[in-house]
């Protein structure tokens, strides 16, 4: 949270981190409207964004779930190790359902999905940059039902079963990469990723690769 008794002189200093030039753009504008707010960086990998963070320690980050070369998650941790004063808000295309409670754990303070008015997006930022955390009611519901709800059989068949890196994974099969192509984007080894691939099958009780394609593409697309 901005400490009121700052120097008034001082603004609040916004990085947006999004692989696509029109977004950060839009995003841009939108901060440049906030008199008492200035970007101070924008990126669209994570070596940049770590390198920008590093020479300006935003107050707020602003990003993306899917980089080109990396996962938003994994960004997520490393942003709260290197700037832990800095609040991260997600601002995705993803479902909310599936992936708030996740960058929740992974640091972030807030997820709102790209869809979302110019004015529920500030109304997020606002609301991070005041030290709570953002999702919206349904998410919040299903995060408290969770909580509370007895496990069920079929729970090892669900999405929610999968662990982050395993969404990952899931996320660039739907998005066409191949399995070489996902380890030299995750940078991890290619045995690794086949390794995450039979986890898939097995939680999601898919036979083959087929039908593991079929369901990312179709996930995906959702």
């Amino acid at each position: 949270m901005i400490n009121s008794d700052q120097n008034q002189a001082e603004k609040t200093r916004i990085l947006i981190v999004d692989d696509h030039s029109l977004v950060r753009e839009s995003l841009k504008r939108l901060v440049q409207n906030e008199p008492d707010w200035e970007v101070c960086g924008e990126a669209e990998s994570r070596e940049q964004a770590l390198t920008i963070v590093a020479a300006s320690q935003p107050h707020l980050i602003i990003l993306d779930l899917s980089l080109k070369d990396s996962h938003g998650t994994e960004l997520i941790k490393d942003l709260h190790v290197q700037c832990p004063s800095a609040f991260i808000l997600v601002l995705s295309m993803h479902d909310e359902l599936i992936y708030a409670e996740r960058v929740i754990r992974a640091g972030a303070h807030g997820y709102i999905t790209k869809q979302e008015s110019p004015a529920k997006i500030l109304a997020a930022m606002r609301c991070v940059l005041r030290g709570e955390i953002y999702w919206t009611e349904t998410a919040a519901a299903r995060v408290a039902s969770k909580l509370v709800r007895r496990p069920r059989a079929s729970a090892n068949q669900t999405i929610d079963s999968l662990t982050d890196r395993e969404m990952q994974v899931l996320e660039r099969i739907g998005m066409g990469q191949g399995t070489r192509q996902i380890a030299a984007t995750l940078h991890i080894d290619v045995s690794t990723v086949e390794t995450y691939r039979s986890r898939i099958k097995e939680k999601l009780d898919l036979k083959n690769g087929v039908e593991l394609l079929q369901f990312a593409i179709r996930w995906k697309g959702d």
